[in-house]
């Protein structure tokens, strides 16, 4: 074993414990006056049984899926026999990142209440650092769950020669990608549905029929809306991250395996090392970077995303430099070209990340134009956030495609004249992956921008239940605010690093389809004639499969592909719409029937509200997590490979434009209503500021729910079809 893997598991440990002394230091912090701590509760116990109840339901899917898969490899032998291990390692972690994290915040929402009472730098900090701890255990479980399963399959896998073992390890790595997907989609999907009822029934019937302010105690649905600010953008998101973070490195070692085949065994072990080694530099300097946030008292918007923007930037920069050192010390020939691949992934993350923030927060035009459209109702302003929306996917989409094309020609050394010769295709979809893994090196800063959004906005919540002083809920605000832009350019983040990890996972699929064509001992129909599985290049592949525009299967998995991201869409969209729609009933039966809510003497019932929401997640979720799993599925078998090529492609294609789409209409809505309810056009309670909640309620599963389960839906499709390859080998109509 080469001495640099051992600085993986090293750097999963160090993410880990700065995560226990951020945790550590967060909970040394006061929680605030009575009343505070007593909302902060609340909170804690519904967001605790939403998670319990939830992993009861993820439990059950899960045995149940590893049970298939254990048939698969044992019964029929169409399946690496490993994979129900990894399949079942993969949800653990994921789910144990998204529960450490949303533990983590709802601890930290009221002491960032309490610390803003001191000042706007002290709630910023507490809130930062606590959302660190949520980028830090991602990055620090990603690291040590692939480090372990290197050294046990490094140990027990046994092979013909070297070259090959390690081709074996790294694709059946892969597999445990599908148990974080899973996990994350649950979560993601659960969480969104949760959030949102809780969030529209809130609004619709607290702010517009009864103009009560933001998170007013005498709503009914104000703590089951804190609570789904933490179980989906802080349990879901980080499920989400966690699978990409893992995704991106699993592709880029499989497809170095791959590239450097012919090489020989000590060049495939680097190009194996490179992900991994990159990401455990980029846990390190994502802590250096951390430490650098902090903002002075009376801040605005525009100093506050500053603050925040010198940490992720100072960690973009640093980590392009040390990926030049690192692949230097590796040994590659093209060292600086492969560099040059990983700056291409991290630019284009920045590109996305700062096209976002411009899209969506208040302080850019865009914003406000849609503000100022709430003068004439709210149609106007759903007009116009969807016009938006659709505009602001021009720059993450050109940003995604130049970053894949300029990642594929440096890796082969701009070598534009030969860029389809097998032995190029193998580096230059290298160099795709690890530019993936370069945009998501830094994730440990920028998850941390991510989760520091809900942790901002509970405390907010908390401030104004508790009724804290005006210029401490004035400073939440502005945190709150700050949150939803850092948010939404979380989820752009998150949506371009679905798309450059899903174009990986697409050619990590034929690689798989290789393993199983060789474990059946087919010969594959090559460009030159029959050759070896074994030896069969990406172009072998394809040709023996058919793989081209013209073949009428491919063209159907296209079409099926593009499909599944609307009707995974509109799927979700109802079950928000069906939840919330209880959740608006339940709200006008307590103003109805418990005398004195409006006036402050009675209590509401805040517990049926959790009740409701919580049930109806976990009854609405089912449905569109098991299309997603059982489409690519069926597609393979009857489709065969091409159909499912043609799936994978359809679905990215169309899923990544519709995610922008949807992640930035909300996300502008949202900020459009701040913008309004900080004195523009009328201010809080006017006619302009009822349109733009509209606005907002409409964006609320746009952005929340829908739009982020996209990229999900990407990744699971690619992995449930790299998981199914040999099934779909074996039988296939088509």
């Amino acid at each position: 074993m080469n001495p640099l893997f051992y600085a993986v598991p090293a750097a999963s440990v160090l993410a880990l414990a700065f995560a226990y002394i951020f945790f550590r230091q967060m909970m040394k912090e006061e929680e605030g006056t009575p009343t505070m701590k007593q909302i902060a509760q609340y909170v804690r116990e519904g967001a605790m049984a939403y998670l319990k109840q939830q992993y009861k339901v993820v439990v059950i899917v899960f045995v149940i899926l590893a049970l298939f898969f254990a048939l698969l490899a044992y019964v029929f032998h169409v399946q690496n026999p490993w994979v129900p291990f990894a399949f079942l390692t993969g949800g653990f972690f994921s789910g144990l990142a998204g529960f450490i994290g949303m533990k983590t915040a709802t601890f930290a929402s009221g002491r960032t209440a309490n610390a803003a009472r001191r000042s706007l730098n002290s709630g910023l900090k507490v809130a930062f650092r606590s959302g660190a701890v949520m980028g830090l255990t991602v990055v620090g479980l990603g690291l040590l769950d692939i480090a372990i399963w290197f050294l046990i399959l490094n140990a027990f896998v046994t092979e013909a020669t070297m070259a090959q073992k390690l081709v074996v390890i790294t694709t059946t790595m892969l597999t445990f990608g599908m148990g974080a997907s899973t996990q994350a989609l649950f979560a993601r999907v659960g969480g969104g549905i949760y959030t949102k009822a809780a969030d529209v029934g809130a609004d619709l019937v607290g702010k517009v029929e009864t103009e009560l302010p933001e998170d007013d105690p005498r709503n009914p649905a104000t703590i089951a809306d804190n609570v789904g600010d933490n179980v989906g953008d802080v349990a879901g998101m980080g499920a989400d991250l966690y699978e990409s973070y893992c995704g991106s490195i699993l592709s880029t070692m499989a497809l170095g395996a791959s590239a450097f085949y012919a090489v020989g065994p000590e060049m495939q072990m680097k190009a194996i090392l490179a992900p991994m080694l990159i990401a455990a530099i980029g846990v390190l300097l994502s802590i250096i970077s951390i430490f650098t946030v902090r903002t002075k008292e009376g801040a605005g918007m525009a100093q506050l995303l500053k603050s925040m923007s010198v940490g992720t930037n100072l960690a973009a920069a640093l980590s392009a430099v040390a990926t030049f050192g690192v692949l230097y010390l590796l040994g590659f020939e093209n060292w600086w070209q492969l560099s040059l691949s990983v700056v291409a992934g991290l630019t284009a993350g920045v590109v996305i990340g700062k096209a976002t923030e411009y899209y969506t927060s208040h302080s850019y035009k865009p914003t406000q134009k849609l503000a100022e459209a709430s003068q004439t109702g709210p149609a106007t302003v759903i007009i116009s956030g969807v016009g938006l929306g659709m505009i602001s996917t021009a720059i993450p989409v050109i940003a995604i495609a130049v970053a894949i094309i300029l990642a594929y020609l440096c890796a082969i050394g701009f070598d534009v004249k030969d860029m389809l010769t097998p032995e190029n295709l193998s580096k230059g979809l290298y160099g795709v992956a690890i530019a993936a893994v370069g945009m998501l090196s830094t994730l440990g800063i920028t998850l941390a921008t991510d989760a520091y959004g809900p942790i901002a906005d509970n405390a907010g919540g908390n401030a104004q239940m508790s009724e804290l002083e005006p210029e401490v809920r004035e400073r939440t605000d502005v945190l709150d605010a700050l949150g939803n832009t850092t948010a939404a350019t979380g989820k752009g983040f998150a949506i371009g690093s679905a798309a450059l990890t899903a174009l990986a996972l697409l050619a990590s699929y034929i690689e798989e389809i290789k393993i199983a064509l060789e474990r059946t001992g087919e010969w594959v129909n090559g460009v030159a004639g029959q050759v070896r599985a074994a030896d069969a290049s990406i172009l072998d592949i394809l040709n023996n499969y058919h793989v081209s525009l013209m073949n009428p299967a491919v063209l159907a998995g296209v079409f099926i592909g593009a499909m599944m991201a609307f009707l995974f869409c509109g799927m979700t969209m109802n079950a928000v719409g069906r939840a919330a729609a209880k959740m608006v009933i339940e709200v006008r039966r307590q103003f109805r029937e418990i005398k004195g809510i409006l006036t402050g003497e009675g209590t509401p019932d805040y517990k049926r509200c959790v009740e409701i929401s919580t049930k109806a997640a976990q009854h609405e979720m089912l449905v569109p997590a098991f299309t997603a799993i059982l489409v690519p599925v069926a597609t393979g078998c009857v489709l065969g490979v091409a159909g499912v090529l043609g799936l994978l492609i359809g679905g990215l294609g169309a899923g990544f434009v519709l995610a922008v789409f949807m992640s930035n209409s909300g996300g502008a809505w949202d900020n459009a209503k701040k913008f309004v309810e900080e004195g523009h056009f009328g201010g809080k309670n006017s006619d302009s500021h009822h349109a733009t909640v509209v606005g907002d309620t409409v964006g609320d599963p746009f952005k929340d729910t829908s739009g982020p389960s996209l990229n999900i839906l990407i990744k699971l499709m690619s992995m449930v079809s790299i998981v199914m390859a040999g099934l779909t080998v074996a039988f296939h109509l088509l």
